[in-house]
This record gives C-alpha cells, structure tokens and sequence, in this order.
C-alpha cells in the first residue's frame, strides 16, 4: 500500500488531528472507480430476476471473470478488500446451479465460513435475495436437535463452519450422502483467517470432505475460496484444498477515499514513559462519536476491548452524553451467542453508533456503514490491519478515516519511526501446516473412522509418507487397525468429535459468574494459565471480575463482579528440552550455529503482579502456583555469540556482568520476538522465548524463540530460514530506539513470565552484532 500525494483531509478529522505533532504520518488514499462488465448472455431468467430485483443490473469487471470460471468448473481463489463485492461471484453460479439439476440429480452448494456469526449474516443475504429454490439453512453447534433431520432432507444451500463439517458432517456422511452427492460448489469464506493452527486444521477437513465426495462419485464440485489480499493467495489456497486453483483480484471495484493516520501517543521525555494507546485510542473514539462519526475500534485482546469500551462510556457521561454512551458496545469472542447477534443488529440498523471489538468483528459481516476505524496497535499482519481499515467507508460514496494508534512495543515503535515500513510493505504469506503430527495424525484417524484409508487417493491427499506414518501411529495406539480395505478406526469414541480445529489444547475453560451462576464467557486453555488463574482480573462487558478458582481438570474457572483499581500480569517459570533437531546451519559469514527443531516447553504459573490501573506502576506481587503445563512445539536456538562465558565461567562471574549475561541475552530475545511478526505471518502473542545462563543444547548460555501453539505452526520455521533478516531489523530497532536503557519500545515485553526483570540494552545490541559477526561481543 504505497503512500499517495497528501490531500486536504475529511472535516471528521480537520480539526481534530490537524497540525497534531502526534500524528507521525497522514497518507490520502484516493478513490477507485468502477470498471463495469455486462451480465453473462446466457444467464437463466429467474436469476437475472432476482438479481434485478435486488437492483444488480451489471457486474464489476472482475466479477464477470469469477463468474465466467466458476461456471465453468474451474477453482478459483478471489482476493482482494472488504466491500469489493466478493460474494457475488459466487452467489450468482450456486443459485444458478440449484436452479438446475444436473444428471437427472439436484445440486446443492456448501458455504463455510470460519465463525458462525459470518455464516448467520450470509445466509441472511441469500434470503433477501428471494430465490425461492434456494433453501440457504444454517447447521451448527446452535442449531437445535430438533431441526438437524429437516436440514439434512430439505437444505439445498448448506451454511456452516469446518468445525461442524468436521465433527458433526463428515462422521454422520451416510446421512448426507444425497447433499455430497449433487455437491456442486463449496465455497469457503474469508480463507486468508485459515493460517497457523486453525488453516492446518481446516486443510484436513477439506481432504476429508475430497475423500468423501470421492467416495460418492461427485468429481464435478468446484472450489471458491474468497480471500482478503495476502503475499501468496494461490499457493495458500492450493495447500488449504490440495487442488489447482486461479486467482481472480479485485479489479474494477469502486472503493472510497481515505485518510490513514498513523498516530503515536506522546512521550514523557522525563520519565521516558508514552501515553497509553488504550487511553488515546478512547479519547478519538470518543470525540468522534460526539462529532456523529460512526466508528469502530479494533483493540488486540479482550481486555483492552473492556478497557477502551469501559473508558470511553465514562468520558461521554462525564459530558452528561449518556444517550450516546448508551448507543455503543463492546464485541469479542467469548459474548453468549446472543450478545454477539444482538450488537451485530444494532449496527446494522444504526440504533449502535460505535463498537469497539476484537478481531472478531474483522470479517466480512454487515454492520451498516461505519466512517471511521481505528486500529489499536499494530494487529500482527498487513493483512489484518488493511481487513479492518476497509471497515470504514465501506460505501464509495462517502470518505473514510482510517488509524493506527500505536503501543509502546518495540514493532509498532519501529513502524512509527520508519512508516514507510509499514505503508509500502508487502502483504505477509498465510502460513499452513500440512505435516504437523499433532494435527494431521488426529484428522487421518477420523478420516478412517469415515471410511477405511490407505487409497492411492488418500497417498495423494496425505503424500510423502504422512499417510502410512500416520497410520503406524494410529495402530500404535490401538485406534486403527489394517484391514483388507486398508486402516478402519477401532478406538473409543468419536475420532473426529474430539478434534478442536482452533487449538492443539483439550478446549476451552468454562468462566462461570459463582454468585448468579450465569455463564461469561470460554477462553483457551492453553492461555487459562495466564488469563483466569485465582487472583486475576477478568473483564466483561465493561465489569471487573475477580477469579476465585480455575480447576484445571473440569475446564471450569469461577469469578465474582468486583471493582478493582488494578490489574495483573502472570509470573511464569519456563523450561525447555531439547526433542529432535530438523535443521541446522551457520549464521551467514560467522561461526554461529543456528538450529531448528522440535522442543518441549513447560510453563508453570507462580506469581503475578497487582499494577495500578491508573499509573500503571507494580503495586504488588503475590505468590499464586498452578500444576506445570507442558506441551510440544517448534523452535529455533543459538548459543549466546563469541566471547560469552560458558557455564564454568559464568559460576564465577562477579554477580554485576552475571546480570549484565543474563539481562543481554534477555533484552536480545525479547527484542527478537518483537520483530520476528515482519518476518513471519504472526502476532507476538503467537511466539515465546527463552534465555537463559546455562543449557546442555549449548553447554553454556544461549536463547531459545518458540512457536507458541503445541506442534509448531510454521513461525520459527520462517525465522531459521530469514535469520540473517530478522535480527539485522532488529538490531536496527535496537539502534533507532532512542531510549538509554530500554522501554517497552525496544526490550520490555507485555507477557514477560519474569516481568521483565533483567533487561541490558546495550548488552542485547553487542549480543545481536556479534551473532551476525558484526563485531566482537562485549569481553567479561
């Protein structure tokens, strides 16, 4: 996204942002006119007319030559922003296929969407749509029993998510032979959210939906996949189907002029401490939805959603606003299903002026027509971030203003010093993982409890051995046994209903209010830990909770409504062991050893700090121990550079350059997980690390960075192939970072397990010099 020629702003912003020394960077991004194509000649009548009726007479050029390929069978990946008019390339070849049946057998169309609450708005707009022999139905985890049977026997247009296709579809296949059979178009909806652990698992499911409608004779379904702009649509959306597929962009699209505003909050040279993003970004939100703007937030967790939310209801009723206060909400994951579709409705009909939400709003559902975003720190991705500025001005009609409001962290610092970085980078790659054990091994035992595998169509969907190899394991276990017809699943249970597509984990902590019994929220266990442990604070629609109780075992945490004035951060103790290494190699133009491979971390929580919600400064630190968490993952390690003692040494070591060791190794792993994000496609919260004074991977100290979802997900693979990038840029970081003795711009981490506590900038730059053999580490 290359910066244009700076043009006079929007009046939403004139006077609020004009001449604002914290605005670093204000790009104008000019309109894009249409570009108009006729409709296909030999369209049918009855979906002209309802097309018509809808008032789509002509179509964008590039959604004629969607249309043209999907009709003719071709599978095709569609890229480009929010509010192209994406869905319309597929909505018109799927009525027009269930118009006609093919072979003497109707057709039928799958739509996959990663979250219910998108599935819920599609089909929405099937039905406003008025093809009477389009039969759009929903089918998941809340559609009650009752229905289910009618859906199977009377849907023709299905609308779901992989999770239900996974574990309440395909195993339950017989019952849906007629639908698989006359399958004539799956489309799979928003397919750039498919990346890390829930893109690996995603791409499973399909092969077991191919196997599947292998098994039915149906070699006719085609393939849409419909994706925001990422670095390699085609070979993503190739790994995700195992198919071939063309890439059709956006061209021709109308889009609306934007302001992008890139804004840092202000620095207390004094104290060396910034502004808080949170408190800023509450106060343009604020002033914004006094001006009338309709704005959304984006913030990075969910309780920074809280805060913001919680914040800003506070300044507008300080101003006696309370009708306007009372016209926005806050929206996350974690909501009851009711609360996310009745703030969904509000939105949409303008009765909600203002949300500010998690990525979970980040998708392509409609909540009318919004002016303004504004993005809390930097989201991890490119693609993230360019999804949720496109929520503003949506309508080409009307002018957007588009911000990032920046943390303190050492990326978004970097971004705000060099926005060139940011606003002419390229779009990061989607990550899948196709031969993580810990997710393929699963997805082939519920592949056999579907039907027997070992095919050469099954060696193809799994190739180079991960068939076989997965099969050996299964049979290891006792769940598959090798039959005539190849591996059939004799296990217990239900193989592919015990699958959680979102995570390696065993599921999600049930957050249960203890003194009305209501139901909050979930959260993963792998971050149950951290977020829910006895003693911390628990956010929820804008009301503090204080945890009671996390019982590991039952997946239950319980919580009482508190009003505290602070909040906390987890104390962790970390280890790590050494598994298998995969790779290994120098450093370019040094003697540093570099090694990637397979490691077990283990977590286990024995403090927090209580930090006043108002100064942000340590209150407290109450000592809090939870059983260790262990998993497996990848990583990638070096030992610390030339001239850094050994274990020998350092037990020797005056305590002063015994902390100088450790604070250096320490800032330069923090650091490093920072910036890894611009190397990989990740958000720092995906990643972990670890440095330490002796371990026998290096006789000696060194640092460990590792992915941080059980079996790896691709993250340190990136880094171990890009290492030479990714600590020149951060080193350059280091270097541009104006701090003396570091700040959470450069070094501090907001999920340190040590509390930052030691940190030595200078020693972190001479550490990561002397790795790319820049100069001499420093002597001790």
């Amino acid at each position: 996204m290359a910066p244009a020629k700076t043009s006079s702003p929007d009046p939403i912003a004139a006077d609020l942002l004009i001449g604002d020394e914290r605005v670093v960077q204000r790009t104008a991004m000019p309109a894009r006119t249409r570009a108009s194509a006729p409709m296909p000649e030999d369209l049918s009548g009855a979906v002209r007319d309802v097309l018509e009726r809808g008032g789509i007479h002509d179509l964008h050029a590039f959604q004629r030559e969607a249309i043209d390929l999907v009709r003719s069978g071709r599978h095709l990946v569609l890229a480009g922003g929010t509010g192209a008019g994406k869905s319309l390339c597929y909505q018109l070849p799927l009525l027009e296929a269930l118009e006609k049946p093919r072979d003497d057998r109707k057709q039928t169309a799958l739509y996959l969407a990663p979250t219910k609450s998108l599935a819920q708005d599609q089909a929405r707009r099937l039905r406003e749509l008025g093809a009477a022999w389009a039969m759009p139905m929903l089918y998941d985890g809340d559609t009650p029993p009752v229905q289910r049977a009618q859906v199977r026997k009377r849907a023709n247009l299905l609308l779901t998510n992989p999770d239900m296709l996974s574990a309440g579809i395909l195993p339950q296949h017989a019952e849906w032979a007629t639908f698989l059979k006359g399958l004539a178009i799956v489309v799979i909806d928003e397919s750039h959210v498919y990346r890390g652990v829930f893109g690996s698992h995603v791409a499973q499911v399909l092969r077991r939906l191919r196997r599947l409608l292998a098994h039915y004779g149906n070699t006719h379904a085609t393939f849409v996949l419909s994706s925001a702009t990422t670095g390699n649509p085609v070979a993503h959306a190739e790994r995700l189907t195992g198919l071939e597929v063309e890439l059709v962009g956006d061209r021709g699209a109308p889009s609306a002029a934007r302001d992008v505003l890139l804004y840092n909050p202000e620095l207390d040279e004094d104290t060396d401490e910034r502004d808080s993003a949170i408190g800023d970004a509450a106060k343009l939100y604020a002033e914004l939805i006094e001006r009338g703007v309709a704005t959304i937030v984006f913030a990075r967790s969910r309780k920074s959603c809280e805060l913001i939310h919680r914040f800003t209801v506070d300044r507008l009723e300080s101003r006696d606003l309370h009708e306007l206060a009372a016209r926005i909400a806050p929206y996350r994951a974690g909501y009851t299903p009711e609360e996310r579709r009745a703030t969904e409705r509000a939105l949409a009909s303008g009765e909600l002026v203002g949300v500010v939400a998690t990525s979970a709003l980040e998708l392509g559902i409609d909540i009318g027509s919004l002016q303004a975003s504004i993005v809390v720190t930097y989201p991890g991705t490119m693609t993230s971030l360019l999804q949720r500025w496109g929520r503003a001005a949506r309508s080409s009609s009307m002018r957007g203003l588009c911000l990032l409001v920046a943390g303190d962290d050492a990326l978004d610092q970097y971004f705000m010093r060099n926005p060139a970085e940011l606003l002419e980078r390229d779009i990061e790659d989607a990550v899948v993982s196709l031969a993580n054990p810990r997710i393929v091994v699963p997805h082939v035992a519920a592949a056999a409890a579907e039907l027997p595998v070992g095919s050469a169509f099954d060696q193809a969907l799994w190739p180079g051995g991960l068939c076989d190899d997965s099969l050996e394991v299964l049979v290891e276990q006792g769940a598959v046994r090798i039959t005539p017809a190849g591996g059939t699943f004799v296990g217990r249970g239900r193989a592919g209903g015990g699958i959680s597509l979102r995570s390696t984990g065993r599921g999600d902590v049930t957050i249960v209010d203890a003194d009305s019994g209501v139901l909050l929220g979930t959260v993963e266990i792998g971050r149950a830990a951290t977020t829910v442990h006895p003693g911390a604070v628990y956010l929820h629609r804008g009301e503090s909770y204080l945890v009671e109780h996390l019982d590991v075992g039952n997946l239950v945490a319980t919580v009482r409504r508190r009003t505290m004035p602070f909040y906390t951060m987890p104390k962790l103790d970390t280890d790590i062991d050494v598994v298998d290494v995969i790779s290994d190699r120098r450093v370019h133009g040094t003697d540093m050893w570099l090694r990637h491979g397979r490691v077990v971390v283990t977590d286990q929580l024995v403090a927090y700090q209580r930090m006043n919600a108002q100064t942000h400064r340590v209150m407290d630190l109450v000592e809090e121990h939870l059983p260790p968490i262990a998993f497996e993952t990848e990583a990638v390690w070096f030992p610390s550079p030339l001239g850094l003692p050994p274990l020998s040494t350092v037990a020797v070591l005056p305590s002063d350059q015994q902390q100088r060791l450790l604070g250096s190794l320490h800032a330069a792993e923090h650091a490093l997980i920072a910036m890894l994000p611009l190397i990989a496609t990740c958000d720092r919260w995906d990643i972990g690390g670890l440095s330490i004074d002796w371990h026998d991977a290096f006789d000696g100290p060194g640092i460990f960075v590792y992915d941080g979802h059980p079996g790896g997900v691709g993250i340190t693979e990136a880094g171990f192939g890009r290492f030479e990038n990714w600590a020149t840029t951060t080193l350059a970081m280091l270097e541009g970072c104006p701090c003396e003795e570091g700040c959470p711009s450069c070094v501090q981490s907001p999920k340190c397990g040590n509390l930052n506590e030691p940190l030595d900038k200078a020693g972190a730059i001479d550490v990561l010099a002397a790795v790319l053999g820049e100069r001499s580490a420093w002597a001790t």
